[in-house]
């Protein structure tokens, strides 16, 4: 699943855990929100690397267009 999907069911596991008093569900949510977490990471330091490597060829479509 992708980063946005991980850290949203995880902070839904997360809450009902912590509403029902189930500790590992909640514990469960808490792994998916930083499993999402680390995802999103990895995807900054690959388009950096990307970026890098490329140089000012051609800025990424996600890219800030007020960050110069």
């Amino acid at each position: 699943m992708g980063e946005w999907t991980d850290k949203a069911k995880g902070k839904v596991k997360e809450t009902v855990g912590v509403a029902t008093g189930d500790r590992s569900l909640e514990a469960e949510g808490k792994a998916d929100t930083a499993k999402g977490k680390v995802k999103g990471v990895v995807e900054d330091v690959k388009h950096a690397i990307k970026d890098a490597v490329d140089g000012d060829k051609a800025p990424r479509r996600d890219a800030d267009p007020y960050e110069r």
